[in-house]
């Protein structure tokens, strides 16, 4: 299947205006429409702008890749039972 991408308008009563001369073979296309949504993509911005800085965690380690991604993820809380997670992964994993 061969692939083109042109530019085009929708007018006001709905109609697809392309504005490039199209050389195709009569027959059946299947068409793709893809329009932009300027308000959606600067509403993300601006909820990205808005986030607070988190503070980095400071973590030891000799792997840079490693280091780095340590340090982007969140502290474990400080009521964390490590034995009391096990337990309701294998309950979980096991129907019991």
């Amino acid at each position: 299947m061969q692939a083109y991408k042109l530019n085009a308008t929708i007018d006001e009563s709905g109609n697809l205006i392309i504005h490039e001369p199209l050389n195709l073979a009569p027959g059946a296309v299947e068409v793709i429409i893809l329009q932009p949504v300027p308000s959606l993509e600067s509403s993300r911005e601006n909820q990205i702008q808005s986030q607070p800085e988190k503070q980095k965690r400071i973590v030891e380690c000799s792997i840079p890749i490693l280091k780095e991604w340590l340090e982007s993820t969140e502290p474990t809380p400080s009521d964390f039972d490590p034995d009391q997670a096990k337990w309701e992964y294998l309950r979980e994993k096991h129907n019991l």
